[in-house]
């Protein structure tokens, strides 16, 4: 009785002594981790340079530079997935896009029709292999959107901080502290790089460049300015703060007005699909004589042409930028 008291005395304490050493080294390892991109984000480029936040240099490509820069897929999806706050990379969007295109070309085997094999696990694939862009779109939008929706409120905290007498690095501090995520990491990195010695010039090209919204550049050339030439720094981003809300209010009346278009536009698009799907699971040889038939193929292209003609020009016209 005693041995087994005694070994089962000496379990607990190894696991114990193992959930001590390894809760020690992760967070060792968390605060190595974190020191390292605190260090990342001022070491980067390095060189010292001119930064202009109001006008994208990639807007002034000509020629040859413009073309090459269009065609740099990577770097575009890249930025992508660094815009939507995820912690994939190239390798792994590509990799889940191939998982998914097999996924969809292997279902594509019990989807019922008269066309070729291949051909219908080709299409079915390359929609399925675009599902992981998709998703990394809509993370991006709405990463976006919640930090458009932030905004506000952190420049009315660090305006009433600056008013209470704190210092313009103090209040990023605690602004980066206070507001949630997404805008508190970047403004708690905004902070670090200051902290580290990082120029201002050069922290705020790298806020801009994490929090790629108009607004943004809008506060960093105001704090650049007034440090240039002097004002009140926290009258300025209060009327910063009010002209944002603003742009939101007017922007949710053009969306409230704009709902019946979207609406029209996604019914509109889906119907004639969702007629095309219930008529091949419903009747599968009741559409066969069109797609063996040479002029019910041309109709049919004709038909898609103009589905997406007719949602592109629907979408420009209940598209209002604000």
């Amino acid at each position: 009785m005693n041995a087994i008291v005694a070994f089962c005395f000496l379990v607990i304490l190894a696991l114990l002594l193992f959930s001590i050493g390894f809760g020690l080294r992760f967070y060792e390892k968390q605060r190595r981790k974190r020191l390292v991109s605190m260090l990342r984000t001022v070491t980067e480029n390095g060189e010292e340079r001119h930064v202009n936040l109001l006008i994208d240099e990639n807007d002034k490509r000509e020629g040859t530079d413009e073309i090459i820069g269009a065609l740099n897929i990577s770097e575009k999806i890249g930025t992508t997935l660094f815009e939507s706050g995820l912690d994939w990379t190239l390798t792994r969007l590509i990799v889940t896009s191939a998982a998914t295109f097999s996924i969809g070309a292997i279902a594509s085997l019990w989807i019922p029709g008269t066309t070729a094999i291949a051909l219908r696990a080709l299409g079915v694939g390359l929609c399925a292999a675009g599902l992981p862009f998709f998703y990394v779109s809509k993370k991006r939008a709405a990463r976006i959107a919640l930090l458009e929706q932030q905004l506000p409120d952190a420049l009315d905290f660090l305006a009433r901080s600056m008013r209470a007498g704190h210092a313009f690095t103090i209040s990023l501090e605690m602004v980066g502290e206070e507001i949630h995520e997404p805008l508190g990491q970047e403004f708690r990195a905004l902070f670090n790089e200051q902290n580290l010695g990082a120029s201002l010039d050069r922290s705020f090209a790298n806020f801009t460049r994490k929090v790629p919204i108009p607004d943004v550049r809008f506060f960093c050339s105001a704090v650049i300015l007034q440090r240039q030439t002097g004002g009140n720094l926290s009258e300025i981003l209060n009327r910063l703060s009010h002209i944002i809300r603003e742009r939101f209010r007017l922007k949710g009346q053009v969306k409230a007005v704009s709902a019946h278009g979207r609406l029209t536009s996604t019914i509109l698009t889906l119907l004639p699909i969702a007629t095309l799907a219930g008529l091949m699971l419903t009747s599968p040889g009741y559409l066969e004589p069109m797609f063996e038939n040479p002029l019910g193929k041309k109709i049919i292209a004709a038909g898609v042409i103009a589905q997406f003609l007719g949602n592109f020009f629907i979408r420009k016209i209940i598209k209002i930028k604000v």
